[in-house]
């Protein structure tokens, strides 16, 4: 599998002068000071700070950030946590203010930072959409016209009037996102809203974020769902350690970030199939497993592929005694535990004969028919009957699959079929 690389940050893509700019960051940081040691308590902190003992470090959560978005736009903000993706947002919502540089935002903002945040648990769900919407610039007057829309929006019923405390956090969230999403903004920010709540509230939530698309909101979306994205956003941008690593077209930039999260996860995998620990191992060893590694047909490492590509898994071996036509099999599982197959040269009629000393087995899988997700190769040698394990090795080697560039559009379960399909209008589909 051929990953992207991330050596240059990309150009931002060059939009018409006659989209309105919303959104424009000029060089901006954001620096904090934190302590650089843990305390247990405040107490102890507050003792020695006043003893002048406590060592402050100071970072950038971001570090020269400069981008814009244009109005009508749905622009993405990826990159792993910790990356300052936050930190951007609470600025474009001015609830923070940069160290370096210059923010300019023009027109409402409507930010979905935390859901619910702001509400008081000992107050009722009613008296917190009112608390909400002032927090949110609303006077009480338009709050009494925006309640039965957030209430029905939020299916709560008769549980609007009792104490958000007793609320699940289903509940609390439909609520904070009801309130939050009731007026049509300039900008919404929405920071992993899609996360949180049960499956309906999420359908329900994206479908209203999806109007607002329609309608021409700038939207600025983070989330760690690239499939989300792909489909919502028209131009990304990927943020690592506070710095700025891309920012164009929406496809290039997440092949970008995949690229150099496959790559990262590639080394993570290769270490791990290094070290078969002794848990993970049992059998007599007259045959003893003494590693294996996955590769590409050219017999080139690889830990990553698409749904498609061939695998070849070496399997080498010592013999410390002659044993007659040993069996040699794999398993594969998913993460999850669940055994998809155990292939073994015994099934296949592979006679081995006598084996001594050092030697190889190669599995071959031309085609790989899974679909994404982390697996795991268990290797192991038997006698031809069954009835002594020399050695086996259990699920010690991972790989991962994606469908993330392959041409399988299949997304869901375990393995794609390779099915066609056909359709045939009801005067051809009767019988003969």
């Amino acid at each position: 599998m051929n990953l992207p690389t991330a050596s240059n940050l990309d150009m931002e893509m060059t939009l018409p002068s006659t989209q309105e700019e919303l959104i424009r960051l000029d060089e901006v940081s954001v620096q904090y000071r934190a302590p650089d040691q843990r305390f247990n308590t405040f107490k102890e902190y507050l003792i020695r700070k006043l003893q002048g003992r406590v060592k402050q470090r100071t970072f950038l959560a971001l570090d020269q950030v400069s981008l814009s978005v244009r109005r009508g736009e749905v622009f993405g903000l990826i990159g792993p946590n910790g990356a300052g993706k936050s930190t951007l947002l609470k600025l474009v919502a001015r609830v923070l203010r940069p160290t370096y540089g210059r923010v300019w935002v023009k027109g409402r903002v409507a930010p979905l930072l935390e859901v619910g945040a702001g509400f008081h648990p000992e107050l009722t769900g009613r008296e917190n959409v009112f608390l909400n919407g002032a927090i949110l610039g609303f006077s009480h007057r338009e709050m009494i016209e925006k309640l039965p829309g957030i209430i029905e929006f939020a299916e709560l019923g008769d549980f609007i009037d009792a104490p958000i405390r007793t609320y699940s956090s289903g509940m609390w969230a439909r609520l904070g996102f009801s309130v939050a999403t009731d007026v049509k903004p300039d900008i919404l920010i929405v920071d992993e809203i899609l996360s949180v709540g049960d499956d309906a509230f999420q359908r329900k939530s994206l479908d209203r974020i999806q109007n607002f698309q329609e309608q021409g909101v700038t939207i600025l979306l983070v989330t760690h769902n690239m499939a989300v994205v792909e489909s919502m956003c028209q131009r990304a941008a990927w943020l690592d350690r506070g710095r700025l690593q891309a920012i164009g077209p929406v496809k290039n930039v997440v092949d970008r970030y995949l690229g150099r999260v496959y790559q990262d996860e590639a080394g993570r995998l290769l270490g791990i199939g290094l070290s078969v620990t002794e848990e993970q191992r049992r059998g007599t060893r007259k045959i003893e497993l003494i590693g294996a590694h996955i590769t590409d047909l050219q017999g080139n490492p690889q830990t990553i592929f698409t749904t498609g590509e061939p695998l070849v898994l070496h399997m080498d071996y010592v013999a410390h005694e002659r044993i007659s036509n040993p069996v040699f099999g794999v398993a594969v599982h998913r993460q999850d535990g669940i055994h998809l197959t155990g292939p073994n040269t015994g099934l296949v009629g592979l006679d081995i004969g006598e084996v001594y000393g050092r030697g190889k087995v190669i599995y071959r899988i031309p085609s790989l028919p899974l679909l994404d997700g982390l697996y795991y190769f268990t290797i192991a040698v038997h006698n031809h009957n069954d009835t002594e394990m020399f050695d086996y090795h259990d699920r010690a080697y991972p790989f991962r699959i994606l469908n993330h560039g392959s041409e399988v559009e299949e997304r869901f379960g375990l393995v794609t079929m390779h099915g066609e399909w056909q359709h045939l209008p009801e005067c051809e589909a009767k019988e003969p």
